[in-house]
């Protein structure tokens, strides 16, 4: 196989919504990294049947909401 055409994969962290953590390998950030998950499997309406509602982190939906309301005959 080539040399140094791999991505490197190391160690980092991932936090749910709920505040659950885990370990696993990524090519994201660099080793020892924090991802915060905004959506997961136990808030995203497609794993939750459409009976979930989404976090409003930060005030993204909010924003997207005002952004955006008219045009969908609110």
């Amino acid at each position: 196989m080539k040399k140094d055409i791999h991505p490197d994969y190391h160690l980092i962290t991932v936090i749910t919504t709920d505040g659950t953590k885990y370990e696993t390998r990524s090519t994201y950030g660099s080793a020892g990294d924090t991802l915060q998950l905004d959506i997961d499997s136990k808030t995203h309406p497609a794993w939750t049947g459409g009976t979930g509602q989404l976090m409003d982190r930060g005030g993204r939906v909010s924003r997207f909401k005002e952004r955006f309301k008219g045009m969908l005959g609110a």
